[in-house]
């Protein structure tokens, strides 16, 4: 069952579980949020308006019909959406909180992306926001809590920006962890937004669940 946070006639902000698609893939067969969302609400199409990693788990919103689809995805645009995660990492940043710019290039046969130092063809700046909300000790490892607010919505953007500067996500092997966790260390932890239709002003937490590594800080 899917853990639904709010809903109305425009809109459906959920918890997406980890190992789901947000979004429609190739494989009909393969379970999604959209087609599960159409069926448990009974609403004739949902659509995407962002996206999480199948193997990230926190909370998205959906929209119910063109008009909520514009005004979500103008709010994105326009960065009028606030994206908070919470994030895993090995080892701490130097500054307690900061920004990191980088430019990002994907490459989709191996969807995988990487920082690339100068501008080029198909690299897309990515922007993010970080706060050291606790770090301890780990079999000998430093491992922090980061809260993350994303400025922009890049293919795997936390994870790379993370791992660029030798601070993996815990449990991400794809790049380059080497502490396993049994999912990647990243939860989608808050969205908040004015209602696309109403205007209504939207804010919406989701903790993490009660596992590893999330429970090994006090902040959870």
């Amino acid at each position: 069952m899917i853990n639904i946070l709010f809903q109305d006639k425009s809109i459906i902000v959920c918890e997406k579980p980890i190992g789901v698609l947000s979004e429609r893939g190739q494989n009909t067969r393969e379970k999604c949020m959209p087609n599960i969302l159409e069926k448990l609400t009974k609403t004739y199409r949902i659509d995407v308006v962002h996206r999480l990693d199948k193997a990230v788990g926190g909370l998205m919103v959906f929209s119910k019909n063109a008009k909520a689809s514009a005004g979500l995805s103008g709010a994105i645009a326009s960065h009028k959406m606030k994206k908070e995660y919470l994030a895993v990492v090995a080892g701490c940043p130097e500054k307690k909180e900061g920004q990191w710019r980088d430019f990002l290039f994907r490459d989709k046969l191996k969807n995988k992306s990487f920082v690339v130092k100068k501008l080029r063809t198909g690299a897309k700046e990515a922007i993010l926001d970080y706060q050291v909300l606790d770090t301890i000790e780990v079999k000998g490892e430093a491992v922090s809590l980061l809260r993350i607010s994303l400025q922009t919505g890049r293919t795997h953007q936390i994870r790379v920006q993370c791992a660029s500067r030798k601070m993996p996500l815990l449990g991400d092997e794809k790049y380059g962890s080497r502490i396993h966790t049994k999912n990647i260390a990243l939860w989608s932890n808050r969205l908040a937004f004015d209602h696309p239709v109403n205007k209504n002003s939207i804010d919406i937490t989701l903790e993490p669940p009660k596992t590893e590594p999330w429970i090994w800080f006090n902040k959870n």
